[in-house]
């Protein structure tokens, strides 16, 4: 019989992170059930800072924080480390050591990593255009894999190079290991207050690369890929930068937005649902939009960050009803927007309900149809496809018909509710 003592009864977040990440990896049998029992006796303790976020706000104007709860706390990063990726990437720009159209070898490492991703395959080779924009929009792990390995030579090898800028840029309590932010056996941590460093870090040194993670859909392979930063939907002012989630993070969320004349980057990390994070930064941004400061300190690792055009004013969030639909399609370092499949596997046929002038017009109508849509097929994948004719239109479709005669199926059955719809061969 194995007892343990005092010291399981409370472990810090970190200690909690990283017991979980590795206790399925022991082959010891004893191992697991010493790891079950300590998760389960750490409960307790440990419940109220997983179902409780951390956070902070920034000015980044002034450096200066305006509120926070628990930023210094540690927590696993998920798809937040790409920013790190991105910078150095967008220092080997400027420096001159990668190009946007250089072709980047895809090992069979990189191809082998779990969506979100592009499909790319071993031997073939991906522009560093294509695999910035990958992971800015839909936050492949495959393009970031596959930048890390040509920056540095391995995974691991990036990582170290990931953690020695963070300390330069003042990350004090920040530890990478590999590009993409996938789940690791060396645990990945990271602080709501080094992940705002880190935003701040990258709109102070690569001011023009940072309007990139604004971006919401690019084109790769003749294929219109759209993001699944879901507030830059439906909050007016907020320009980027970055979800992330695994099973151990929890979901997390960087956001930059400039409101009421103010920028402000806030941080949410380890919450229980994308809508819970994503709810919990538009109340941060409104709030500390408006307000005061909670606190006086500054951030002094931080040189002043470079001024930024005005825009927007505050607005209360919205409903985004197509986020509910999606917020509990639990995907590894993928945690909302339209999923991303294969060039193999897509399915060859969809039906069309529509093509408003705008995004939030296509959101809204998959949503107001997705019931009507799952009884006459359901698991279908709704999908949003911007096209330019004579105007912009954005095409709401919803796909995974196997052949012309289910979906011309579908389309009239929607038809005798008065639902307009087109078949569409992929």
């Amino acid at each position: 019989m194995v007892f343990f003592g005092p010291q399981f009864a409370c472990m810090s977040h970190s200690a909690f992170i990283f017991l979980r990440a590795n206790m399925l990896k022991s082959s010891s049998r004893l191992s697991r059930l010493i790891a079950s029992f300590a998760l389960g006796a750490s409960v307790l303790c440990t419940s109220a800072s997983m179902a409780s976020t951390s956070w902070v706000v920034f000015d980044a104007d002034s450096g200066r924080i305006l509120g926070q709860d628990d930023a210094n706390i540690q927590h696993a990063p998920a798809s937040l480390a790409k920013m790190m990726t991105l910078y150095l990437a967008f220092e080997a720009l400027k420096t001159g050591r990668l190009h946007w159209d250089d072709a980047m070898p895809v090992s069979k490492n990189a191809a082998s990593k779990v969506r979100m991703k592009l499909w790319l395959k071993p031997g073939e080779t991906i522009t560093v255009h294509d695999a910035i924009y990958g992971m800015i929009v839909v936050s492949a792990n495959d393009a970031a894999t596959v930048m890390g390995e040509y920056l540095a030579g391995s995974e691991a090898a990036f990582g170290r190079l990931m953690t020695q800028r963070a300390r330069q840029i003042g990350m004090k309590s920040t530890f990478f290991v590999n590009p993409s932010g996938l789940t690791a056996k060396a645990t990945q941590l990271t602080t709501a207050r080094d992940m705002a460093i880190l935003g701040m870090s990258l709109r102070r040194d690569f001011p023009e690369q940072y309007a990139l993670f604004s971006t919401r859909s690019f084109t790769f392979r003749d294929r219109v890929l759209n993001g699944h930063n879901n507030l830059m939907y439906r909050y007016q002012g907020v320009d980027g930068i970055k979800t992330g989630y695994t099973d151990v993070s929890g979901y997390n969320l960087v956001s930059s937005a400039i409101i009421n004349d103010k920028h402000l980057v806030g941080v949410v990390l380890g919450a229980g649902s994308a809508r819970q994070r994503d709810d919990q930064m538009a109340k941060l941004l409104t709030r500390f939009s408006k307000d005061g400061a909670d606190t006086e300190e500054q951030l002094v690792a931080m040189a002043k960050p470079q001024p930024v055009a005005k825009r927007a004013t505050a607005v209360q969030p919205k409903a985004d009803a197509v986020a509910d639909l999606i917020d509990d399609s639990r995907i590894e370092q993928g945690d909302g927007g339209f999923l991303i499949a294969s060039a193999a596997g897509a399915s060859a046929w969809t039906i069309q309900l529509g093509a408003p002038p705008t995004l939030a017009g296509a959101k809204e109508l998959l949503a107001k149809y997705r019931p009507a849509v799952d009884k006459i097929a359901p698991g279908l994948k709704a999908e949003i496809s911007p096209a330019e004719k004579r105007r912009k239109v954005y095409r709401a479709r919803f796909s995974g018909f196997k052949d012309s005669a289910s979906a011309e199926k579908a389309c009239v059955q929607l038809k005798r509710q008065n639902i307009a719809c087109l078949p569409i061969r992929s």
